[in-house]
Order: C-alpha cells, then sequence, then structure tokens
C-alpha cells in the first residue's frame, strides 16, 4: 500500500479505463517482480503504517532529546540503534519469508530499466534520446510499419531493447540518418525566410510609449518629425 503519488501509480485524466492505464518506472519494476501495488491517499486504509508513524513520531524525539543529540549526524548514528531496539520490543515475525532470493546480474539488468513508449518513423527505426535505432532479430534488420507502437526499454547498463507486438528485439544504433529519401521522398521546397516586420515609431502600438520617452527627454514628436526630415 503506497501514497497516491506519481511516482507510485499514474493514471491520465483522458484515460479512465484500468486496462489502458500505464505504468510508471517503478511500477513496471514491481509489476516484473510480481509485486501488486496499491495506492490510497486515505489514512484510514492504511492503519498500520499509519501507527507506526504515530509511534515513530511520539518515541523518537523523546529518545533523541534523552541522549543529548543536537545535530543530525549524531542522530543518524544513534537511528541505527534505535531502530534494532524498536524491533526488539514491538516487532513480529511473519509465518513465511517475504523476500526473494537476490537477484541475477542478468535479471536486475532488465528490473531496473527505463520505459517509453515511441513509433517507427519513416526509416524503419525509432527515435530515442535525439539517436536513431534500428530494431534487429538474430543479427538481421527488422522493418515495422511507419506508426506502430513501440515501448523502448532502456536497461540498466545502457542496452536499448524495444517490444514490438508483443516481441522483444535488439536494436542498432544508427550512426547516420537523413531525415528524407532522395529517391523515394517528394522534393519540398524550402520557404522563402520572411524578414521580420518592425513597425516604426509612429505606429498606434507603439506611439504612446514613444511619446511617454520623448516627454523625459523634455523632447516632442514635432522635434523627432523634424530631425527625421
Amino acid at each position: 500500500m503506497t501514497d497516491k503519488r506519481t511516482v507510485f501509480i499514474y493514471q491520465s485524466k483522458a484515460m479512465k479505463q484500468v486496462e489502458e492505464d500505464t505504468y510508471t518506472q517503478f511500477g513496471f519494476a514491481c509489476h516484473q517482480l510480481g509485486i501488486e501495488l496499491q495506492s490510497t491517499s486515505i489514512p484510514q486504509a492504511k492503519g498500520r503504517i499509519e501507527r507506526l508513524n504515530g509511534t515513530v513520531q511520539s518515541r523518537l524525539a523523546a529518545d533523541l532529546a534523552l541522549t543529548g543529540i543536537e545535530t543530525i549526524e549524531n542522530a543518524n548514528e544513534v537511528l541505527k540503534e534505535w531502530i534494532k531496539k524498536y524491533n526488539r520490543k514491538f516487532a513480529q515475525l511473519a509465518d513465511e519469508s517475504v523476500f526473494e532470493e537476490k537477484l541475477t546480474p542478468s535479471k536486475k539488468n532488465i528490473l531496473l530499466a527505463r520505459v517509453t513508449n515511441r513509433k517507427i518513423n519513416n526509416g524503419h527505426h525509432i527515435r530515442y534520446h535525439n539517436e536513431f535505432y534500428l530494431p534487429m532479430k538474430n543479427s538481421e534488420e527488422v522493418y515495422f510499419t511507419r506508426g506502430s507502437e513501440v515501448l523502448v526499454i532502456e536497461t540498466f547498463n545502457g542496452e536499448i531493447y524495444v517490444n514490438i507486438a508483443d516481441k522483444i528485439c535488439y536494436t542498432r544504433r544508427l550512426e547516420s540518418h537523413e531525415l528524407q529519401s532522395d529517391t523515394f521522398d517528394e522534393v519540398v521546397e524550402k520557404k522563402k525566410e520572411r524578414r521580420p516586420y518592425i513597425p516604426p515609431q509612429s505606429h498606434p502600438w507603439k506611439l504612446a510609449s514613444f511619446k511617454r520617452y520623448l516627454y523625459m527627454q523634455n523632447k516632442k514628436l514635432e522635434d523627432y518629425d523634424r530631425v527625421s526630415a
């Protein structure tokens, strides 16, 4: 049970259906581990943690005052022993262990990954962090139609994978990339650069402020017109 923070769970206002909801980075890692996240902002739904917070707030402050703690560094050192003392007094052994076995480096590499959505571009590739990647399968390039939905997975060690139609593919970073093909794409004429329009000082939008400026300089608009002529 967690607070209703976007780091744990997120649902866009335009997506009210549960099946259309998306995972956060933290939620994706928990989903991979088989951990179900439930969030709420109601204190009564989190009775145990609220009771724990109340006990810690009442006991910890008093215990730190009794030991004469005045700095954060000393408080952090005392806190290590204080937690052990607290657990000996209030903790209860669970019927079964809730801890999983230590993750292998390869599994940890996948779990601690960043996931984001992309779409296939014109050249059958994706753009991610200003780099272009082409899906690969068994050392062969795989081509998908333009606009195909892609889930990009950036692993803990920086490798890039893509999930397209429930298929995991490796990627190859493209060294060079042209936005248009001279052979297949139509030549787009470059629009002529338009010079920015700068209104004169006599323009109604500028005239009032220009008159105030002349007034501060002890001048009149007639004097400016005479000089300009």
